[in-house]
This record gives structure tokens, C-alpha cells and sequence, in this order.
């Protein structure tokens, strides 16, 4: 039986989010379109509260965990985005945060964290194993909540308020490019669009140096891998959970791999071209598509899903920019 909502489950989650957060545009990016062989359009989730998806989920779980019980701190391991969130839902909800992040942490996202609230503790190498461990531990105390975005039963409808939002703005989508980290994200999406499409096609994009869940989705076992160096913090993960591989095997259409570079191309390429924001995690989906191999046609929906980019991989991405063009 599917752990994943409801779309009607999705609908009551998006009441919920309305009374904080915008609607995020669906706005068409005719620069892709000759990438695609069909019409573009971006699913800005940066202009969310935080700068990334992440706010819809962790205000869908804290808010059923706070009506249930009595939580008088609430607790993630993040890169970085999901402690964002975590911050931004407990200082709505007036519960004490504090964040597990990995040593050496995007700062932008470490700095997002702080000015919302919340403690931070860094732990670990840049990968969350370590970091995880700590709050897992931290969290066995009286009144406290781990909010684990990979595994908490109530934040999935959060995310899946995406594909509502799509489809009310676009009947007829026909794919959705997601970026694929810990799986919370497609997970929910998925599942409400095959809901409300069953035929709309679903493309998880990994960083092909954080490609765990891909070699999961791919041989149907959990596939872990020994590292997840990779300049998108939002798709590093190395340890799939079973139960995600279970789902995204059922829901996921297709996953595809981007490397550093590609995601690098479609950084700069929506800022130029498109004039959005994007960090790395934000910007694979477009990655996927400008280099698909195949003009998928129809109507195709790329989320951008996060724009804390640091000034450094802006420049990275300056660069390979300058690289490219001498090299024509």
C-alpha cells in the first residue's frame, strides 16, 4: 500500500500553505524550447519564503505534529534548504529549531538558517551522514521533533501542492522535470500529478556525482554510494531509504543524470536568458533538458526549485560561460 497522499490529502495541504505562502509563477522559457521540441515553462519555487521549495513541506509536518502533541523544539539535518525551512515553519509556529548541518556548509544557506532563528550545529564531512547522527541523538530527548524530510509521513502532501499548482495553471502539461535529492520532493509531486494526469510523464534529474537514488530507481535495490561530491548540496545523498526507492520505482517515469558542468550551463543560461536565479540543485531539471537527446514535444514543466547560490558558483558558472564561447 503507497505511503503518498491523496490528492484530496493535497488539497487540504494546499488550503494550508495558503494562509503563508504565494502561489509560485509558471512562467514559459522560450530560450529552451529548441532544447525540448515543445513549449518550456519554469515553476519558479524560489520565490518562496527561504528562497526554495522546502517551506511547503516542513509547514505541512510541523503543523500536524504541533496539533497532535506538545513540541517545545523541532530539529533537521540539512544541507542547507531544508534547515531554511525548518527555521522559517518553527518561528511561524513559535517552536524553538535547531539545524545539523555538515561542516563547511553553503553559506548563503547557513546564513538564511541563522537569520531566522535557529540554532545551527555543523557535524561531519559534506555529505549529512554525520550530521543526521546528531540530530537522531539529540532528538531521543523529552519534546523534541526530528523532522526528517526523507522520511516524515506528513510532508510529502506539502511538495505535491507543486502539481496542483501546475495543473491548475496548465491542464495539459505533459512532463515534469524534478530535481531528485532525498526524494521528498518527486515523491509528492509524482504522486498528486498521476492523480490528476495519469498520463503526464515524470523525470527525476540527479547529479551524476550523487547518483544514489538513480542506481536505486534503476536496479530496484537501495544502491548506496561511498561519496556525493557534488556542487548541487541540494541533491547530495549517498543512503536511499527503501521505502523512497519503492515509490520513486512506481511513480518516476524516467531519471536522468547531469554533470557539474551541465548544471553550471543552465545556471547561467537562466540567469541570461530567462533572467532567474537558480543554485545548482535549482537549475538540474533545465540542465536535463537542455541536454536531453530526445525533443520530448508537448508541454513540458522544469522547477526551478531553490536559488541560494553562492557568489563563487556564480562565478564557476561565469567562467565555464566564457570557456564555451571562446572554444565556438
Amino acid at each position: 500500500m503507497s505511503s503518498m497522499p491523496l490528492v484530496a490529502a493535497v488539497r487540504d495541504a494546499q488550503s494550508l500553505l495558503g494562509r503563508y505562502l504565494p502561489t509560485t509563477r509558471l512562467v514559459e522559457a522560450p530560450s529552451l524550447r529548441r532544447f525540448a521540441g515543445g513549449n518550456v515553462y519554469l515553476k519558479l519555487e524560489s520565490e518562496l519564503p527561504t528562497s526554495s521549495f522546502k517551506p511547503r513541506g516542513a509547514l505541512c509536518a510541523l503543523t500536524v505534529k504541533v496539533s497532535r502533541q506538545k513540541i517545545r523544539e523541532v530539529v533537521a539535518s540539512s544541507t542547507g534548504n531544508h534547515g531554511a525551512a525548518v527555521a522559517y515553519a518553527a518561528r511561524l509556529l513559535g517552536v524553538k529549531a535547531t539545524i545539523f548541518l555538515p561542516s563547511n556548509p553553503n553559506p548563503v544557506k547557513r546564513a538564511r538558517i541563522t537569520a531566522l532563528g535557529a540554532a545551527v550545529v555543523e557535524e561531519g564531512m559534506c555529505d549529512l551522514a554525520a550530521a543526521f547522527r546528531r540530530a537522531s541523538d539529540y532528538a531521543q530527548a523529552d519534546g523534541v521533533y526530528f523532522l526528517n524530510d526523507a522520511t516524515d509521513a506528513d510532508l510529502p502532501a506539502g511538495p505535491g501542492t507543486i502539481a496542483c499548482e501546475i495543473f491548475d495553471a496548465l491542464p495539459d502539461a505533459s512532463a515534469i522535470y524534478v530535481p531528485m535529492g532525498d526524494t521528498a520532493l518527486i515523491r509528492g509531486v509524482a504522486s498528486a500529478a498521476k492523480q490528476i494526469s495519469p498520463r503526464v510523464r515524470i523525470v527525476g534529474v540527479q547529479a551524476e556525482r550523487a547518483p544514489s537514488y538513480y542506481l536505486s530507481w534503476k536496479e530496484g535495490r537501495v544502491v548506496t554510494t561511498d561519496t556525493c561530491d557534488t556542487i548541487a548540496d541540494g541533491l547530495a545523498t549517498r543512503t536511499p531509504e527503501a521505502p523512497n526507492v519503492e515509490e520513486i520505482r512506481r511513480l518516476v517515469d524516467d531519471v536522468r543524470l547531469v554533470t557539474e558542468k551541465q548544471m553550471l550551463a543552465a545556471i547561467w543560461h537562466l540567469l541570461v536568458e530567462e533572467h532567474v536565479v537558480a543554485e545548482p540543485a535549482g537549475a538540474a531539471a533545465t540542465a536535463a533538458i537542455m541536454n536531453s537527446q530526445e525533443k520530448v514535444g508537448g508541454k513540458v514543466v522544469a522547477l526551478v526549485t531553490g536559488a541560494n547560490v553562492t557568489p563563487a558558483v556564480l562565478q564557476m558558472a561565469a567562467r565555464e560561460a566564457e570557456v564555451h564561447s571562446g572554444s565556438r
